[in-house]
């Protein structure tokens, strides 16, 4: 099942994400699920695919305003520099010891379709893309074993994780948290839909240019490890997301780089989940 958030008339409503258009929960049901977050926390799955059999579409893909899928999470976690490349920072580096950890601040993600908030003044000399997998915590957890990491992943999104280059120089939560600066969505899609994780394929395309192409077997740090990493810090809960990093191929890590300037168009696709596009206003 893919599950999508957006507004429709300023108002927040969950709607099944299809090929043909959106199902919006109505009733009982979205007073029940008012966010992806809700459905997951209450495992309410089978509830709303029960209810939408039969139904039609009544929203096409293109007619509402897109939240971030996950949009009410408690937790944002990002993990950096987990795909050899160059560093967009601080230029060629060995591969990191161990997993580097930042968060996203409210207000930070758009959804799809949304334009990116390109900083005002010097910032935006080094604004930047990175495409990242973002894996959907399911249940309460804690320490878990590498060998149980996926039964607490309930599904996956997309992540812009949008970054201002020269401001990671004063702090990385500084660079990666400018307002409207990345992007999530379009939608969030069931675990049970992917059959391999691991083959889930990258494609980052900069005004239909492919600059990143990447499968989760190429990071350093595996989906299982980054889950029992994250989990022995912190207890996770329902609808926590945790970003799983960029490959090379971001404006920063190309040589000449290539900062996002005004009028960009940005696709992220990743297979099996769908294409978050956000143009550069």
């Amino acid at each position: 099942m893919k599950l999508a958030c957006y507004l429709i008339d300023g108002e927040a409503k969950t709607g099944i994400y299809t090929n043909e258009g959106l199902i919006t929960l109505n009733g009982d049901l979205a007073e029940r699920y008012p966010s992806i977050r809700a459905v997951i926390e209450q495992d309410g799955f089978s509830d709303i695919a029960s209810w939408a059999e039969g139904r039609a579409c009544d929203q096409g893909l293109d007619d509402v305003t897109y939240l971030p899928p996950l949009h009410d999470a408690e937790k944002v976690i990002c993990v950096g520099v987990n795909y050899a490349k160059r560093h967009p920072v601080h230029g060629d580096l060995p591969p990191p010891e161990h997993i580097s950890l930042f968060g996203k601040w409210n207000g930070a993600l758009v959804g799809h379709g949304q334009p990116l908030v390109r900083p005002e003044g010097e910032p935006a000399e080094t604004f930047d893309y990175e495409g990242e997998l973002v894996l959907v915590i399911g249940k309460d957890c804690r320490a878990v074993a590498k060998e149980n990491a996926f039964d607490v992943i309930v599904g996956y999104t997309i992540m812009n994780d949008g970054s201002v280059r020269g401001w990671q120089k004063h702090s990385v939560p500084a660079g990666k948290n400018f307002t409207g600066s990345g992007a999530s969505g379009p939608c969030f899609v069931t675990a049970d839909e992917i059959e391999d994780p691991f083959a889930m394929k990258l494609s980052t395309r900069l005004n239909g240019e492919e600059v990143q192409s990447a499968t989760p077997r190429d990071m350093i740090f595996d989906i299982p490890t980054i889950i029992n990493y994250v989990s022995s810090i912190v207890h996770l809960k329902p609808g926590d997301i945790i970003s799983t990093g960029s490959p090379s191929g971001s404006g920063g890590s190309r040589q000449p780089q290539r900062f996002l300037v005004s009028g960009d168009e940005l696709e992220i696709e990743w297979s099996g989940i769908g294409c978050l596009k956000n143009r550069v206003g």
